[in-house]
């Protein structure tokens, strides 16, 4: 590992992001395009290959690279695609590849042109930080901690103070020392301490936005039954009004499958295997309770509950100080039950990448930089925030107009998705933000939702593999304990009665 560069060289100088999340390491990408080194400094051990950080517990649940996100990294990384294929993950088009239950009915499978990668999330930070690696301006500080900003002159940033762990030393860490750099990126996620480095420089702390649907999720790994055919990879089974459940398998490396169940209702999380199995039968239809049957968990149960949005307003700040930037969760979190985390990661990257290089310097950016991401991410956090104001609105009576029609209009799209493609496709692009709002308005969709669906929605998944005669459910055989696991009762015990 190369030795941390201390202050710039020539050309334009040297750089430090602090935290290798996806939007560290995208952003470390989007520096070694213009800067002469980046030193990566990451508070735990980095792993060779995708092993798991103590610092991203997040990992443990179901992720997917959608449309734009693979888009924007391929501008990043060109190649990663195939990198991440070849490394295991699974390329699944959306909605050909999979089965998914809208709002108001099974979409059909017809070629919308948008997709998702399909991985742990061990593995698609690996593939990414290996790219890194292989870059030489690029150097990763594994094991320290970054505590504080160096103040410069006119109000800049000169570098940051970092300590080292050391379990040697009282209390963990070794004394803490400078790294100068010429700009600093903090992208340390939900946890950021940038309000408090701020503040401790006189620096106004930012105003926070936030809004919380209270929802939450539990996953698990399966692998997939002995003898497994499907005509699908993936299921994604939508909530509706009135029925705020969603439940998510999506495939992973190894054939192995990501399990999700998402309560959005203030219900207690399953926190065990037979606990998921029973909260799978709870949902709309019973296709993934029934799948799962004959699944062996490779894993325990994880849940969690921080799932809130949260804008930090770092672009409404008048005073701030030069070359450094926050970004990714650290700047807008999302709630993750909508999957748009990572995208929005690629795309902050994206923003200082462009701004870099259309500008020609690190100085003097600071002011634009923090207002193009907020404008790069304001689609992303309405889409986020108007599904958790709409799981609230659906309970309130009293939602004004404006509310109410809007919803009906969404319900409209909803119900016109199950019969016609366009629709369905338009109804994904804004699950996906890969689109923008206005997509909702554009003549074909618009037509489509005045028309309506041509005959009931379909009841049926949309498979010639599963899903036939579901309301009778036939005698199964328990799936093979889990490894070093044990559930009780047995999973065959739990089927729902006829």
């Amino acid at each position: 590992m190369h030795a941390p560069v201390v202050g710039g060289g020539g050309g334009y100088g040297h750089a430090v992001v602090v935290g290798s999340s996806l939007a560290g390491l995208t952003a470390a990408r989007a520096l070694a395009n213009f800067m002469d080194q980046v030193t990566v400094v990451e508070r735990d051990w980095v792993p060779r290959g995708p092993g798991r950080r103590r610092g991203v517990p997040q990992a443990r649940h179901t992720h997917s690279l959608m449309t734009a996100a693979q888009q924007g990294l391929e501008q990043l990384f060109p190649g990663i695609r195939q990198d991440l294929t070849d490394a295991g993950a699974v390329h699944v088009r959306m909605p050909e590849d999979m089965l998914l239950l809208g709002p108001s009915g099974w979409l059909p499978r017809a070629d919308s042109g948008l997709s998702m990668l399909s991985a742990g999330r061990d593995l698609i930070d690996a593939v990414i930080r290996d790219r890194l690696l292989a870059d030489p301006k690029v150097t990763f500080l594994r094991e320290h901690e970054a505590v504080a900003l160096q103040p410069g002159r006119h109000d800049t940033v000169t570098g940051v103070w970092v300590r080292r762990r050391d379990r040697k030393t009282p209390g963990g860490w070794a004394t803490r020392h400078l790294i100068s750099a010429d700009f600093v990126v903090d992208a340390t996620g939900r946890g950021s301490r940038a309000p408090q480095w701020l503040a401790e420089l006189g620096y106004e702390p930012p105003h926070e936005t936030v809004a919380d649907a209270g929802t939450a999720f539990a996953t698990a790994v399966f692998a997939m039954p002995v003898g497994h055919v499907a005509d699908w990879k993936g299921l994604l089974l939508l909530p509706s009004p009135g029925d705020p459940v969603q439940g998510m398998l999506n495939p992973l490396e190894g054939g192995r499958w990501s399990v999700s169940v998402c309560v959005g209702d203030g219900r207690s999380l399953p926190t065990d295997h037979a606990g998921l199995l029973r909260a799978a039968d709870a949902l709309r239809h019973p296709l993934l309770h029934d799948v799962l049957r004959g699944a062996t968990p490779l894993g325990p149960v994880y849940g969690c509950r921080a799932t809130e949005n949260r804008w930090r307003h770092y672009e409404k700040l008048r005073r701030w100080p030069d070359q450094f930037l926050v970004l990714g969760d650290a700047f807008a979190a999302f709630d993750p039950v909508h999957g748009q985390g990572m995208t929005a990661a690629v795309h902050s990257a994206l923003v200082l990448d462009h701004m870099l290089a259309s500008h020609g310097t690190a100085v003097g950016l600071g002011y634009r930089l923090r207002r193009a991401l907020a404008h790069r991410l304001a689609p992303a956090w309405r889409t986020s925030t108007r599904a958790s104001r709409a799981a609230k609105d659906d309970q309130d009576p009293r939602a004004g107009l404006r509310t109410r029609l809007s919803r009906r209009y969404q319900a409209r799209i909803a119900a016109a998705a199950t019969r016609d493609p366009y629709a369905a496709k338009a109804l994904l692009q804004l699950l996906q933000t890969a689109a923008p709002p206005a997509t909702a308005l554009r003549p074909r969709v618009l037509r489509a939702a005045l028309r309506g669906p041509h005959g009931p929605a379909p009841t049926a998944p949309p498979t010639t593999t599963h899903g036939q005669d579901t309301h009778r459910r036939r005698p199964a055989a328990p799936p093979a304990p889990a490894l070093g696991m044990s559930d009780s009762p047995p999973w065959h015990s739990l089927t729902r009665p006829v």
